[in-house]
């Protein structure tokens, strides 16, 4: 649901080279790989191990462990898609991405909205925190950046699988810490085949349709955030 907000984020800034932090298994990395010189970075050893064989044939690609291994390294555009609420310290995290991108480089984020939405499935999966819109504006803003496009998704759909999550979550084995949880988050859920990608994706088609006159209005379940580094 949020992958037209992205899509069209990077049609606007038309990056070189793109930083993937938290790629999981490389679903959106393996998308990315076909355009861009890829790196995903990815703490989790199972999710990281999915991610290296699905790009394995993209000789532009690489997956690391951890943001160390790029000593330094400058990237046009650094994206984190459902990686910002792990974090217990968002504002110098937004900061230490900072650090990687080109002068004006672009941050493209992806975040789950509202804290009032939060519940079992937020704590399952180790989120510190849902985003209201001016409170993610601020903090955006407070770590260098200046925000040039903010728009929601999930409209309908979203909503719908929020609370198929949340009744899930009730019923499945969590983690004992958030760092736990937040490793598996990305294996949760997600589909193993490229059959299974398929038929997400039609499912989800007519819904990406409904939602898109409604991309700048606060009624989805998560944002999609532009940001150019000030």
């Amino acid at each position: 649901m949020r992958f037209d907000g992205i899509a069209a984020a990077l049609a606007t800034t038309r990056p070189n080279t793109v930083l993937e932090i938290g790629c999981g298994q490389g679903s959106l990395g393996a998308w990315l790989a076909r355009s861009y010189r890829y790196t995903g970075v990815e703490q989790d050893d199972a999710s990281r191990a999915a991610a290296a064989a699905r790009l394995r044939d993209r000789r532009s690609a690489r997956i690391v462990a951890a943001l160390d291994e790029l000593h330094g390294e400058k990237f046009d555009a650094v994206c984190a898609f459902e990686v910002l609420e792990h974090i217990e310290d968002d504002h110098k995290a937004l900061v230490e991405w900072g650090e990687y991108l080109v002068p004006h480089g672009h941050l493209l984020l992806s975040v789950p909205a509202h804290q009032r939405r939060y519940g079992a499935w937020d704590e399952m999966v180790g989120h510190y925190r849902r985003y209201d819109r001016d409170a993610l504006h601020a903090t955006i803003r407070d770590a260098g950046y200046d925000v040039v496009d903010f728009c929601t998704h999930g409209l309908g759909m979203g909503q719908i699988l929020d609370r198929g999550r949340h009744v899930i979550a009730g019923r499945l084995h969590r983690g004992t810490t958030v760092a736990e949880r937040t490793a598996a988050s990305g294996r949760v859920l997600q589909p193993h085949s490229k059959g299974m990608f398929l038929a997400c994706a039609a499912l989800a088609a007519p819904f990406r349709l409904m939602q898109r006159p409604f991309a700048h209005a606060d009624i989805g379940v998560g944002y999609v955030v532009l940001a150019r580094k000030s």
